[in-house]
């Protein structure tokens, strides 16, 4: 029985990175330098002491994000659907990290899951020591039909990065790593399969308001619209049959730290479920809840 594939990163498409760099510092994040895909996208990612990250997207460059899509480029493809039925800010997927992305590719495609053509790039990045580093990637992508408004990717590391990111993933607000990644649908039940074979999971589990899958690392929930308000205070319309990114549930060492941070700050949240909940805003894409590690 193989391990299932682990929570990599969530992509939080941004109206742009200017305003997601904003956001993010507020609530306390490090965000690290703005990097350059080749398909003009870009990103100022978000690392955590665990080795999961937040990428904020955003488009750097509209004539080659067009190519791009023009090419056959899923990744931008999928960003540029997203934007048009959600709008500029959101959670539009879920990354699990695998160690052979043509093997999940294949298995996408013979479930006939397969989001389409498997795409690998290379981009530079910029370590907080000012050094450099070449970051290489393969993905293979996973969709449904039903759900055009999300979609899953596993991802390839072509040539690691630097191990070492410890200035990176320290961050003010004392958040260790992503908890859990809380997806809506009315009929969960529908996209346990998408999610079951994206990370390579033996099975997934249903609970009294949807599913969960154990990626590991963290767990991914797909919650029914009253599931969403009784757990995050969330309103989702019941009649979207569809599935979209919801929450982010990440760890923090001391909660009074990161709700210190927070009132400092001017960020409203509220209280819930011994969690802090912050409700999505521009250039943050989704709603995120901080909970004590135990």
């Amino acid at each position: 029985m193989s391990d299932p594939h682990p929570l990599d990163h969530v992509v939080l498409p941004v109206v742009n990175i200017e305003m997601a760099r904003e956001r993010l510092g507020k609530l306390g994040f490090t965000v690290a330098a703005d990097a350059r895909h080749p398909f003009g996208t870009e990103n100022a990612c978000v690392f955590f002491a665990d080795k999961t990250y937040l990428e904020p997207l955003g488009i750097a460059s509209l004539e080659t994000y067009e190519a791009a899509i023009g090419d056959g480029n899923v990744f931008t493809a999928r960003d540029r659907a997203f934007r048009f039925r959600c709008g500029d800010d959101g959670l539009s997927a879920i990354v699990f990290g695998t160690p052979d992305a043509d093997s999940d590719h294949t298995r996408f495609l013979a479930d006939g899951m397969s989001g389409g053509e498997m795409l690998q790039f290379a981009r530079q990045m910029k370590m907080p020591d000012s050094s450099e580093a070449t970051a290489a990637f393969r993905l293979a992508f996973a969709a449904d039909l039903r759900a055009p408004d999300f979609f899953l990717f596993a991802c390839q590391r072509v040539n690691p990065l630097p191990s070492d990111r410890k200035a990176l993933e320290t961050h003010a607000n004392g958040v260790l790593g992503i908890l859990s990644i809380v997806l809506s649908s009315s009929d969960p039940k529908a996209f346990a399969p998408l999610l079951q074979l994206a990370s390579d999971a033996q099975a997934t589990r249903e609970e009294a308001f949807g599913v969960s899958l154990d990626a590991g690392n963290a767990r991914i929930n797909i919650l029914s619209p009253d599931g969403l308000n009784a757990y995050y205070d969330l309103s989702e319309p019941k009649a979207d049959r569809g599935l979209r990114g919801a929450a982010i549930v990440f760890s923090v060492a001391d909660l009074a730290v990161t709700e210190a941070h927070l009132a400092a700050n001017g960020i409203t949240y509220t209280r819930k479920n011994n969690r802090i909940l912050v409700k999505a805003a521009p250039g943050q894409g989704a709603l995120f809840a901080f909970e004590e590690k135990r």
